[in-house]
């Protein structure tokens, strides 16, 4: 009499390796979509219409510049929060900037509609001189 071998399906074969890779892809697809979405956003706010205004005023106020120093650039991740509900658009979002004399943090606070804002607040903090420059308000020299 002949002995007949049972063959053991696919997965009872290569589960073992099966699992550990295949979680492993899960894991590192989730991380890379989460990635993906942060630097999206935070990508969107860099490059806002209120974020550019907000730099252009920073770049040609002398209080700023006698701050920081010229150039002003921006200095890493823009946070806050835009929000926009039937094309009416508000934005509250603080943008850390440095100079060659130090560093700061640009707040803006604004609504609009389309690329047009009013702005309520544009100010710049600085933690290192303890100051505050309102740029919407005209120096008085």
């Amino acid at each position: 009499m002949e002995g007949t071998t049972i063959k053991k399906s696919w997965w009872k074969r290569n589960w073992k390796w099966v699992i550990p890779t295949g979680g492993c892809l899960v894991v590192i697809l989730f991380i890379a979509t989460i990635a993906g979405g942060i630097f999206g956003l935070a990508n969107m706010m860099s490059n806002s219409k209120p974020q550019q205004d907000a730099m252009e005023l920073v770049q040609q106020d002398a209080r700023v510049i006698q701050l920081l120093g010229e150039p002003i650039e921006t200095n890493g991740v823009t946070g806050g929060s835009f929000n926009s509900s039937n094309g009416f658009k508000t934005v509250k979002i603080t943008i850390p900037i440095k100079g060659p004399k130090g560093e700061a943090t640009l707040r803006v606070e604004g609504e609009g509609v389309g690329d047009k804002y009013t702005y309520q607040v544009i100010d710049v903090y600085s933690d290192e001189a303890e100051t505050i420059i309102n740029i919407l308000e005209t120096p008085d020299y």
